[in-house]
């Protein structure tokens, strides 16, 4: 007898369906074939220690299982529930029914027929609507990860008992029904714990209204990470399509420890990272840091001290807002649209501006800074000082800004954005700018002078019509004006770094 059921190979964010197909004939040999890894081949053992301990078996005959697509490598040990609901059904043992039939089925067994979470469940539960899936099947722990694709049955499996009690009629499981509840983050710093560097928090506030990247420079304890850190405080919420996008990514890569990720999440990779981290890849491509940091904050510290080349291989996807990993046997795509923030001395030692200025201390400070690349920067929308908070202010009363208050005003600036392009300012291209970043004739006098005084590239130049873009938004203003433009050009420390070193 030749029995099919339906599961899901994952292949980067998306899911591939799987047919687990199962003939059963006269003879005693098991054949396992269709590109299983030796997770799915060890299956065979947790699945026939499984069925005893419920009082089922393995008959001795013989099985043929494949897995189809046959030329698609499958990996994992999710396979498991699939594999052994295709061998009950075509032993006769449990009845065909709908949930053979209409359900894609995953999960990984215990020797005891208990269920295990697998990582991907939300790809899988996308692919199941798309293609046209009653629903899925699913242990207990991945139910509520499932449940975010609207439109499908989630049954929620603890044992495998209670799946064959369900399709044999004995005891129905109830499906949990698609919601997605507002996420609302307890635990998030706050800017009003920030004293004084009300420069750098304007600063921030722009970046994060415009998506755009930012560059924070000074000297060891001026508070740059403390700064950093409380940057997603004061983010958009993300939306539905968002919340989708970014879960899946944590699914994948087995990091979701909450039912999906509903807030900007933030990552702070450490300076050791290797390029493959950072990006993603392996045998089978997995995402890294700058994928994880999808619709939220990616921050490096002290940024020079990374490896060359992981800043190197940031240079594309901080430019097309995803990341193309290409292997031997595959390629695939994971979306990389971050908020890049940085933190760094202006010198090695810290004290850039000190009136030593020795030939020596120039030479080195030139060496530091050459570790960040022309084009690399180029990226970096802002470049901000940071300057020591004076010890008087820490005791100072003064009435600081809440991340509230501040998100208040980002979130406007957003609104008017996605309603006047659609998209963040730092997303707007060529054809987006002339026609929403239109300069006067002063406007662009000021900033001709300023790329020719400074040096700054055609790229730059764009980015700073971009943050005052974005400066406008701020402002309530429909168009750039002069002191946008000022404004947006002020916030190019390293330019300025340039010519004192030159």
């Amino acid at each position: 007898m030749m029995v099919k059921v339906y599961g899901c190979s994952l292949f980067g964010l998306c899911g591939l369906q799987v047919t687990v197909e199962v003939n059963v004939s006269r003879g005693a040999k098991f054949y396992m074939v269709g590109l299983p890894d030796n997770a799915i081949k060890e299956s065979h053992q947790r699945i026939s220690a499984a069925l005893k301990n419920i009082g089922m078996k393995i008959p001795i005959k013989e099985i043929i299982i494949n897995l189809a697509p046959a030329d698609v490598k499958k990996e994992g040990s999710a396979y498991d529930l699939t594999i052994a609901i295709a061998l009950l059904s075509a032993t006769e043992q449990i009845p065909i029914n709908e949930i053979i039939s209409d359900y894609l089925i995953m999960g990984e067994l215990s020797l005891d027929g208990f269920l295990r979470p697998v990582k991907g469940v939300l790809s899988m539960a996308i692919l199941a609507k798309r293609n046209g899936f009653k629903g899925i099947v699913v242990p207990d722990e991945n139910a509520n990860e499932a449940s975010l694709v609207e439109g499908i049955e989630v049954l929620p499996i603890n044992h495998i008992k209670d799946l064959i009690n369900h399709i044999k009629g004995i005891k129905r499981i109830n499906a949990i029904v698609s919601s997605m509840k507002k996420y609302s983050p307890k635990d998030l710093l706050d800017f009003k714990d920030v004293k004084g560097q009300k420069s750098v928090k304007r600063a921030l506030e722009i970046a994060a209204a415009g998506g755009h990247n930012i560059l924070l420079i000074g000297p060891p304890g001026s508070g740059k990470s403390m700064l950093a850190k409380r940057i997603s405080s004061i983010l958009p919420d993300l939306t539905n399509q968002e919340i989708l996008e970014t879960t899946q990514i944590y699914s994948i890569s087995n990091l979701l420890n909450t039912n999906y990720i509903g807030h900007p999440p933030f990552r702070s990779p450490h300076h050791t990272i290797s390029d493959v981290g950072m990006v993603g890849g392996g045998k089978v491509p997995k995402p890294g840091e700058i994928s994880l940091a999808h619709n939220g904050v990616l921050f490096l510290d002290e940024v020079p001290e990374f490896k060359k080349n992981v800043l190197e291989v940031l240079r594309q996807p901080l430019e097309d807002k995803e990341i193309t990993i290409s292997r031997a046997l595959n390629s695939v795509k994971f979306p990389a649209n971050l908020m890049l923030v940085g933190a760094m001395n202006p010198s090695p030692s810290g004290d850039f501006y000190h009136p030593d200025n020795s030939n020596n201390k120039l030479k080195s400070i030139k060496k530091y800074l050459s570790k960040l690349s022309g084009p690399f920067m180029d990226r970096i929308d802002l470049h901000i000082e940071v300057n020591p908070v004076p010890v008087n202010e820490f005791s100072n009363e003064a009435f600081e800004e809440s991340s509230k208050e501040i998100r208040k005003r980002v979130v406007k600036a957003r609104s008017f954005q996605y309603s006047r392009s659609g998209i963040k300012n730092s997303d707007l291209n060529e054809k987006d700018m002339l026609k929403h970043c239109e300069l006067s004739n002063e406007s662009k006098k000021m900033l001709e002078l300023a790329s020719k005084k400074m040096n700054i590239s055609a790229r730059s130049y764009r980015r700073i019509q971009k943050i005052a873009r974005t400066i406008a938004d701020l402002d309530n203003s429909e168009s750039i004006m002069q002191k946008h433009i000022a404004e947006a050009i002020q916030y190019r420390t390293l330019d300025r770094m340039s010519q004192f070193l030159n």
